[in-house]
């Protein structure tokens, strides 16, 4: 597959360097000439040099038989206005935009461009490495509002409908983790030993989630 990416930054000569090691061909598009160094001397694409989000920049970047387009530069607005070009002058199938500020992501989302939240998808990788087991989410929506991850669950628990501890801790049971397999469960489906449970929640009540869940419930409950 041909992959065209707007932006030579750090981020963009390394998604370049992997695409090629997977076989596939790359050009990469920067305004600034001295960028392309970052690509490094083993790197055989097309280096372009213009604004991405110009006709014939992305043109001559192979635009037209790009099955993928990435706008990765440091610029929110560049990012998205290249990545609608891509997808909605050149029909480029695969299309993602990193996005630095998460309230305009959710505004792109809703335009049918996939976004990367930059500042919540860093915070919850960071988060993940330094917290506990269960703390970190597993994944956040472009906005940072809704987060999924998996529960510490006392054992206490077992026994306990889906309907009882969603209505304790206030998160929807997303799905179930049981003997390696995916559950989607129902809200009368009773929690089994060794179960993993991972619930969908806003992101500020994960605390409180993660609390009420790693507690045995209340007796009546």
């Amino acid at each position: 597959m041909h992959v065209v990416i707007m932006g030579c930054g750090r981020v963009g000569a390394s998604m370049a360097a992997a695409l090629e090691r997977l076989d596939h061909t790359v050009a990469v598009i920067d305004k600034d000439a001295q960028a392309f160094r970052r690509l490094g001397s083993d790197f055989h694409g097309q280096q372009v040099v213009g604004p991405g989000f110009d006709r014939q920049v992305l043109i001559e970047a192979g635009v037209e038989r790009a099955g993928a387009f990435a706008a990765v530069s440091s610029g929110d607005n560049s990012n998205i206005i290249s990545a609608r070009v891509a997808r909605e002058t050149f029909g480029v199938e695969h299309v993602v935009a990193r996005i630095y500020d998460p309230k305009r992501a959710e505004v792109y989302e809703r335009l049918g461009i996939p976004t990367v939240a930059t500042v919540p998808w860093t915070t919850d990788r960071l988060l993940r490495t330094l917290l506990p087991d269960g703390v970190g989410s597993a994944w956040r929506d472009p906005t940072g509002k809704v987060a999924l991850l998996q529960v510490p669950l006392d054992e206490g628990w077992v026994g306990h409908t889906v309907r009882e501890f969603q209505q304790t801790t206030g998160a929807r049971v997303a799905f179930i983790m049981r003997f390696g397999t995916a559950v989607l469960p129902q809200t009368k489906t009773v929690i089994q030993a060794d179960d993993q449970v991972y619930v969908a929640t806003l992101s500020g009540t994960i605390s409180d989630v993660t609390a009420a869940a790693a507690q045995a419930p209340e007796e009546g409950h």
